[in-house]
């Protein structure tokens, strides 16, 4: 049974996102539309992102100096830990998993209410698509938006590695600074932005799934922005498994 609610709702969520991607009627508003997406869902995003990576790239920092480094090994290694952190899984997977709580619940709240107040039948009895005018400009907005945030994310986790050598004087700069730049490989930052397209995608259309096929009341709403949010993280965590495997 469990199986079969799973494949209906698999069916449901393919043939939605069939009509999302269809061509706007009107390119203008759409445009307006995806703008003040990428402004509500990536910029208002920027504050947390770069709060939390700061203090996770200090953390690391700190972390590795004292508990796993020792005389035997170099005096670069905490930079070095902290730099491949943060481009590898941090800044890509788990900053994506903050913004599906954040994010992905505004998603389907929104469109949870415009479905329980009628505005989407509304819009169906005017003839627009109303998956595509709904969820195309939140999908499209989150995919540009999230890998400069995940830009973002890296540069504030390694400022933040920068405080704890200039003002814990946890390690030397000179020592982070060997750290970071020691046998860089540019494919692991093109490695983590490829990974948050996905990520990106699956915050955006998992949500406005769970929105938009609410039936109910104000309570349905509430809970399809908690299956929302799960859902979106159990499947980022699925997915950065393949993808990395596949990325490596």
């Amino acid at each position: 049974m469990l199986i079969i609610n799973w494949l209906t709702s698999l069916g449901r969520y393919l043939q939605l996102m069939g009509r999302t991607f269809s061509r706007p009627e009107r390119m203008r508003m759409f445009f307006r539309q995806y703008v003040r997406e990428m402004a509500q869902l990536g910029v208002d995003s920027i504050g947390i992102v770069l709060l939390i990576s700061f203090f996770i790239g200090a953390v690391i920092c700190i972390q590795i100096k004292l508990n796993v480094q020792s005389a035997w090994m170099p005096h670069w290694v905490s930079g070095y830990v902290t730099r491949e952190i943060m481009l590898l899984e941090f800044s890509s997977s788990i900053m994506c998993l903050i913004l599906a709580g954040k994010v992905g619940s505004n998603i389907a709240s929104e469109i949870g209410t415009m479905r329980t107040t009628q505005q989407i039948d509304a819009l169906e009895i005017m003839g627009v698509n109303s998956a595509s005018y709904l969820i195309l400009p939140k999908v499209l907005g989150m995919v540009t938006m999230v890998p400069l945030l995940v830009v973002f994310s890296t540069v504030s986790g390694i400022v933040g590695a920068y405080a704890t050598a200039y003002v814990g004087h946890i390690i030397t700069p000179t020592d982070l600074t060997a750290g970071m730049q020691h046998d860089f490989n540019q494919w692991f930052f093109w490695m983590g932005a490829i990974k948050s397209l996905f990520f990106a995608f699956i915050i955006s259309s998992v949500p406005a799934f769970y929105g938009y096929t609410v039936d109910g009341g104000s309570t349905e709403v509430g809970k399809a922005s908690t299956d929302a949010v799960v859902t979106s993280s159990i499947l980022i965590l699925f997915s950065d498994l393949f993808l990395t495997q596949m990325l490596s």
